[in-house]
């Protein structure tokens, strides 16, 4: 279930996706999530949702990645998809059993629900998966280059955000390897009730943090050594350029915004 996390890895390609500038690509996926919850009704998810399975071919990313990147996070969609059912009480009773009772409203809210998270974290992997580290760093720093009037140190923040999104495919496998170190001396980490897992993690947590700090003392050695400064006077091998790509994905992303705020208008909204 640990290796079956792939957020923060990067999928080298030359797809159309791949070769958007890593600029428009955190503009377009902001723009992108926040009309996922601008959606009131299934015809303007239904066209987020196709647009986002649209990118995911162009791409070329192996569906595999995809799925894995689903399976740890299916008991949280799951959890939230059950709440909705019992929590909506409007519309027609479709079952009643006590004090539960399930209705049609619930369960296309349900429904709903369960398929914006799905695309939420199709987009926002997206961004990870076809954007190196070194042209996210410069992205970021890019679009947050106003804040340097308010004297904001945004080559560090910039530096934070990327190093800690490619730290994370290391420290998952770190996880893996502590806990097979554990079972190999005994440890249970699936039975019991839910304290006595909880505190079969400590074992865990603990060897884990050690190893993070290490890891960033180590890296910021590394980089005191190599004479690193910051962003102040510093060039890149690789110059940041808008293309014809990012026009046209630009003109889409925006034509789909527009026909979900037309769709919400027209259409029955769910909530």
């Amino acid at each position: 279930m640990i290796k079956d996390i792939t957020i923060g890895q990067y999928f080298p390609g030359k797809s159309f996706i791949h070769k958007l500038d890593a600029r428009t690509k955190i503009i377009l996926t902001l723009l992108f999530l926040v009309f996922t919850f601008v959606c009131k009704n299934f015809w303007a998810l239904g066209l987020i949702t196709f647009v986002g399975v649209v990118s995911y071919l162009l791409s070329r990313i192996s569906p595999k990645v995809v799925l894995k990147s689903f399976k740890p996070l299916l008991p949280i969609i799951l959890l939230t998809t059950v709440l909705q059912l019992y929590y909506v009480k409007d519309g027609e009773i479709l079952f009643s059993w006590r004090f539960i009772e399930i209705t049609d409203k619930g369960v296309f809210m349900a429904i709903f629900i369960a398929i914006r998270i799905l695309v939420l974290l199709l987009v926002s992997s997206l961004l990870t998966y076809t954007t190196s580290p070194t042209d996210l760093t410069d992205a970021i720093e890019k679009l947050l280059s106003p804040l340097k009037v308010f004297k904001i140190e945004v080559h560090t923040f910039a530096m934070m955000m990327t190093i800690a999104l490619r730290f994370i495919p290391t420290l998952i496998d770190e996880i893996d390897r502590i806990m097979s170190a554990q079972k190999a001396r005994g440890a249970d980490f699936e039975s019991g009730n839910l304290a006595k897992r909880v505190k079969a993690l400590f074992p865990i947590f603990i060897p884990l943090f050690i190893s993070a700090f290490k890891r960033a003392i180590e890296l910021a050695d590394a980089m005191s050594c190599r004479c690193y400064t910051g962003g102040e006077g510093r060039t890149r091998l690789r110059q940041m350029k808008f293309s014809w790509r990012d026009g046209v994905a630009g003109a889409i992303i925006v034509l789909v915004c527009a026909l979900v705020v037309v769709f919400n208008i027209l259409f029955v909204k769910v909530i």
